[in-house]
């Protein structure tokens, strides 16, 4: 397993630059002082809940009685559509009501702990039951760039701007694009194999 290439895959999957503008709408109704803190503890939540699914993943696939083709084949689609979504944006800006502070939805999850990194984190721990540390690390390096990415985005978007970061946003989905198709095609050769004589 190449621990640089999973955490760049989970660093895509978290779309930092994609959820700058989305954050920032959001925590713009709270006063300035509880900005970061309220981010801090959002980014946390995302990763305890990360860590969940990384240690109980496996229990909870076999459980329901998962096979990895069919978590790799749906994890592919799933990514693809996220991925689309980054490049084609048509989704509405998410924003808090009145003053209400955000609390794990909709920061924590699903923007940040979305369908797309559970699914991947799952195909993962599947893949290689016995490397849940080097997965983990993997993890905690693409949170430790994005969180970072997300604490200076008010700097971010005065530097690049809405353009700036809306064109790395495509960049990190067609990056994308190519890790969900392959997450198919793997699924589709397992399954495939799977009836080979």
């Amino acid at each position: 397993m190449n621990l640089l290439a999973l955490a760049t895959t989970f660093f895509l999957v978290f779309d930092p630059f994609g959820n700058v503008a989305v954050f920032h709408s959001i925590l713009s109704k709270l006063p300035e002082e509880r900005r970061r803190r309220v981010l801090i503890r959002e980014m946390v939540i995302a990763l305890v809940v990360m860590l969940i699914f990384l240690i109980g993943g496996g229990q909870l696939l076999g459980f329901l009685g998962l096979k990895p083709a069919t978590l790799s084949i749906s994890g592919g689609i799933i990514l693809f559509l996220i991925a689309l979504g980054m490049l084609f944006p048509a989704r509405a800006m998410v924003t808090a009501e009145d003053d209400e502070e955000p609390f794990i939805v909709p920061m924590a999850i699903p923007m940040f702990a979305g369908p797309s990194a559970i699914a991947l984190l799952l195909l993962t721990t599947t893949k290689y039951p016995g490397e849940l540390l080097s997965i983990g690390a993997a993890v905690g390096l693409a949170w430790t760039a994005s969180a970072v990415i997300l604490l200076f985005s008010p700097l971010l978007m005065r530097f690049l701007g809405r353009k700036g970061t809306r064109a790395l946003e495509r960049l990190m989905g067609l990056l994308l694009i190519l890790v969900a198709v392959q997450m198919f095609l793997d699924g589709l050769a397992v399954y495939q194999s799977s009836f080979a004589p």
